[in-house]
């Protein structure tokens, strides 16, 4: 049998080393002068298929196991969700596309990659798709803002926000419906993690949302920074531009 999952153990933060600095390199042979463009579509290419693979994977992992069922075979959380849009993002470089894998995979997927939901550690099978799906997330965000150059923008925020609560909506109704806990709407998930914080159930919903609408401006701020200093350092060049006759 595979031994217990050790959260941070080295197996776990080798995991997240690879998530963190494989987009990095792959994003600086896109941006080589002259093999960007063929390594751009390569790359993105691999990353859709890498993240198809890790869903099929995780789903021949849980029918082998016999522990596939109602409860968590439908893709209905926000992983799920953000990898689609991933997915569609890195064939397409569809802007809200992106802007949807980007919010969800911070405000999700990643909280997932560092403090995963699974029993087994490395070599199991679970290990590998759990980080394979969820780490593909992961650096096919980074990729395409760092890579492709993809980025949100102020026109982001409502568009995101509106559909992460048609996601509550619509998931919290199937939870009901069918009796189940997708997105962690009717339980919260065991082991230390961000609900561990929050109030009982169903009081952290609505705190969950809040910290939503904090995430979604937490994630966009660097490149509001960004974009101040940018303007900041045009300010003083066009103060001293010649006045046209």
């Amino acid at each position: 049998m595979s031994p217990r999952f050790v959260p941070f153990g080295p197996s776990h933060q080798t995991a997240i080393a690879v998530i963190l600095l494989v987009p990095l390199a792959l994003a600086l042979f896109a941006r080589h002068e002259h093999l960007g463009r063929h390594a751009d579509r390569l790359t993105r290419l691999g990353l859709a298929l890498f993240q198809v693979a890790g869903w099929v994977g995780w789903y021949w992992t849980g029918l082998d196991k016999g522990t596939l069922g109602l409860d968590n075979g439908l893709p209905l959380n926000l992983c799920d969700w953000a990898e689609v849009a991933l997915v569609i993002a890195l064939l397409t470089r569809n802007q809200f596309a992106y802007e949807l894998g980007y919010f969800w995979g911070l405000g999700g997927t990643l909280q997932g990659v560092l403090t995963p939901t699974i029993y087994f550690d490395w070599p199991d099978p679970q290990f590998i798709f759990f980080f394979i799906q969820h780490g593909g997330v992961v650096a096919s965000l980074l990729y395409l803002t760092l890579g492709t150059r993809l980025r949100p923008t102020w026109r982001s925020l409502p568009r995101v926000v509106a559909a992460s609560l048609f996601y509550v909506g619509l998931v919290g109704l199937i939870d009901w419906l069918l009796d189940v806990n997708y997105g962690f709407l009717r339980q919260k998930p065991y082991g230390t993690n961000l609900l561990t914080f929050m109030s009982p159930w169903p009081w952290y919903i609505p705190e969950l949302v809040a910290a939503g609408f904090l995430f979604v401006l937490l994630y966009y701020s660097p490149f509001a920074l960004a974009d101040a200093i940018a303007r900041r350092a045009k300010a003083p060049g066009l103060k001293h531009e010649a006045p046209k006759k």
